[in-house]
């Protein structure tokens, strides 16, 4: 599979997702001036009768190249933050919304300068692609044992992800 590693945007993710960044953003001063705050950053999306919400730390670890892909999964009952304690970069791998995921759709986006990425509900997505050890909050439905899909690659379609 020829693929292509494309910086990340709002525009160039928006069928995806939140870009989630302040750079180009407005902020308020709160706290008696102490404090900007950047507010709404994402669309948080939280579907079914379960409206509950967790949040969440992941402690990820760099990932060695070349990564087998393999599968690729989706939360069909909420969007999914990945938002790194510091200015790590990660990598996003991601297919359209579909029964099925299209693998010839397959996209990936470089995240870095601690931004930040929200799916939608039902984005087909690889796990998390760390390329340094860190910390990452997410943010994503309460129920987890219901809202995953996982879609399992036949031998033909397993692929190699090479980052340099």
């Amino acid at each position: 599979m020829k693929y292509k590693i494309q910086n990340i945007n709002n525009r160039n993710f928006q069928k995806f997702g939140d870009l989630i960044s302040i750079k180009e953003k407005h902020h308020e001063e709160i706290n008696d001036n102490t404090t900007n705050s950047f507010f709404d950053l994402a669309n948080i999306q939280i579907e079914g009768e379960d409206k509950r919400v967790r949040l969440n730390i992941f402690e990820a670890k760099k990932r060695i190249f070349p990564l087998q892909i393999n599968m690729l999964e989706n939360h069909p009952y909420s969007s999914q933050i990945f938002l790194p304690f510091l200015k790590t970069t990660f990598l996003v791998l991601v297919a359209p919304i579909a029964t099925k995921p299209n693998l010839d759709k397959i996209e990936i986006f470089k995240v870095s300068d601690g931004d930040g990425i929200n799916f939608n509900p039902k984005v087909w997505h690889f796990p998390l692609i760390s390329l340094d050890n860190d910390k990452y909050i997410t943010v994503d439905k309460k129920d987890a044992k219901t809202n995953i899909e996982i879609y399992n690659f036949d031998e033909s379609e397993i692929f190699e992800l090479n980052y340099e």
